[in-house]
This record gives structure tokens, sequence and C-alpha cells, in this order.
């Protein structure tokens, strides 16, 4: 019989080898947000590990359509049409269900959908680049969306970023609300990117980049990535808000 359980007990650790240090020269930013003392880990308290619970009654219909969720009556956003789907899974490997995943994105162009935004790229009126949605019993998601177009960034002269998409994940206790980036399969940007080059393992670079499912794709309409997400362990997806952990 599966078990479908969730994890009440103390996380597993995180492999600080597997993560990128948090001070690095090429990243310039992380100067300023790298720690300036030893890290401390204490142990997961009660509110950590247990709740949220979330329930597919908070979701309006479109919210995991980014096609369709913003587009004015008879009109759709410009770009690529893509399916991006995948699991969120536990230490075990075992899918994780009623997670709540959030998403958010730049448009085809590379823009941004934000009053501070100044790339030169235009704003897509019918698209509004967020979106949510909650697994299934096995922990399996799935949204419609544009291909996100790559954009410069102001960490030196010339820095682009790869084309990509942000996630937000909620597992089974406050401790796992994680935030993650996902790139594209065959992207060449992706290895010329400062952010990436921070990571130490080609492994764990892999495991951001979504190939592209040509089983998922639906014909005549969009192509698919496949982008399962590891909550926590030793080989856990790489998460941009917890470098730290225990």
């Amino acid at each position: 019989m599966k078990n479908t359980m969730p994890e009440t007990g103390a996380f597993f650790a995180r492999d600080r080898q597997w993560h990128p240090p948090a001070y690095t020269e090429i990243y310039k930013t992380s100067v300023t947000r790298s720690p300036q003392r030893a890290l401390l880990s204490f142990e997961g308290t009660k509110s950590e590990i247990t709740g949220p619970v979330f329930g597919h009654n908070m979701l309006n219909e479109l919210d995991n359509d980014l096609i369709m969720n913003y587009a004015k009556p008879g009109e759709m956003p410009i770009g690529q049409r893509i399916l991006v789907h995948g699991r969120v899974l536990d230490e075990r490997g075992r899918g994780v269900p009623n997670t709540l995943v959030e998403f958010w994105q730049a448009n085809a162009g590379g823009r941004y959908r934000h009053k501070k935004e100044t790339y030169l790229a235009a704003i897509d009126p019918n698209f509004g680049g967020v979106g949510r949605t909650i697994t299934d019993e096995d922990g399996y998601y799935w949204f419609k969306t544009i291909k996100p177009g790559p954009y410069p960034w102001m960490n030196w002269v010339n820095d682009w970023r790869p084309a990509h998409i942000h996630f937000s994940v909620f597992g089974h206790g406050f401790g796992q609300r994680l935030i993650t980036q996902m790139y594209f399969e065959g992207d060449p940007l992706i290895w010329k990117c400062p952010i990436v080059k921070t990571i130490p393992s080609e492994e764990a670079i892999n495991q951001l980049i979504a190939p592209l499912d040509l089983n998922a794709t639906i014909p005549m309409d969009m192509r698919a990535y496949k982008f399962d997400i590891v909550l926590r362990g030793r080989r856990s997806t790489l998460f941009e808000n917890r470098k730290e952990g225990n």
C-alpha cells in the first residue's frame, strides 16, 4: 500500500556542497546578501513541520492558465505556447499532495509586468505572468503559459539571464516554503549566467533544467517541459531562499 502520510519528523539535512556558496564574486549582489557570521542550525519547531493546508476551493478557474488568465476577451498573449508539468517530491521521492505551487515569469520579450521594470522590451497587454495551482494526490501539477524570453540585468556590463520561470512551493510545513527557478533545455545562456555559475555541481544545475517532453505535448497547440521539484534532502532542488537548514 502506498504511504501518503506527510513527514512529521525532523527534515533531512542539506548537503552544503550541493548548494552554491553564499558569497561569490561573479554574482555581485551576493556581496551584501551573504552572511557575515557563522550559520546556526536549529531543530524544526512544531509550527515549521506542520501545516499549512491548502484546498482547491482557493483557486480560480484560470489560475494555472497564464495564457488566458490576463488576456482581454477574444485576445491572447504573444509568444510560444507551452505546457509545464511535473511532481513535487519529498525527501524519499514520494509525491507531496495538496502542495500550493506558485509561478511567475517575464513575457515572451523578457519583460516583467512590474512598475520598476526598466528593460526596453514591450509589455504584453494580454499577459500577466503569474499563476498558481495545487498538486494532486501524487504530487502532480501542471500549467499553461507563454515561454519567457531572456533579459539583460545589471550584474556586470553585459550579463543576461536565461529564459526561466520562478517557482514558490509549500510542502507540509512552513519550513518547506521554498523558491527556485526553472530553465529550459538547450538554452545557451544557462551556462553563461553568473547566478548559475555559482552552483558547484553540474548535476545540480541540470536538475534546474526542464527537458522538452514530447510525450506531453499537445499536438498543433503547445510543447511541454517537465520539471520535478524535490523539497528537501541531500539532493533537493536548489532553492534561492534557503541556503541554510537543519
